[in-house]
């Protein structure tokens, strides 16, 4: 299973590309996509188009998305929560399934602590796919989303087919 996770950012958007063969993980890649624009419309359809990029290029099964967590800048969250709606709409109009994880599930499956720092966060994304370079720390947050999905994922796709028999 190919898994694009998702670390959604206005200015800057993460993104990593994994495959998930059992309990076996590999990086396929991982990027950064960046706002471009004067306006609000303009930036937000900039990573909509550099999405379907990247979703043209890596042929995802699955996507996964950071849930928007509330801060005490509500002008922040409000941007995020945009950035974060146009990366759903891409991810939807492609047809992928998608796993949303609260910013610190995602940090106890990769690293086992809820409160991790980034270069936490960034040392076990590296030690759990070899090989991997980040471009960025979003591209490693979006990296570790997508290790969340393939643990958590599976699990949900597990208790579906119970659930229906």
């Amino acid at each position: 299973m190919r898994i694009l996770g998702i670390d959604p950012g206005l200015r800057t958007l993460g993104w990593g590309v994994i495959e998930s063969n059992g309990s076996r993980l590999s990086h396929v890649a991982n990027g950064l996509c960046r706002s471009d624009g004067d306006d609000l419309g303009e930036r937000l359809l900039s990573l909509h188009n550099q999405m379907v990029e990247v979703i043209d290029a890596f042929r995802p099964d699955q996507a996964a998305i950071e849930q928007t967590f509330v801060n005490k800048d509500g002008a922040g969250t409000l941007k995020l929560g945009q950035a974060r709606g146009v990366a759903l709409l891409t991810l939807a109009k492609a047809g992928l399934p998608v796993g949303e994880y609260a910013p610190n599930r995602v940090k106890k499956t990769v690293v086992g602590v809820g409160h991790a720092e980034k270069e936490q966060v960034l040392h076990m994304v590296k030690l759990q796919l070899p090989g991997c370079q980040p471009k960025g720390p979003d591209a490693a947050d979006a990296l570790a989303i997508a290790i969340c999905h393939a643990y958590y994922g599976k699990a949900q796709q597990t208790r579906l087919k119970e659930a229906r028999a």
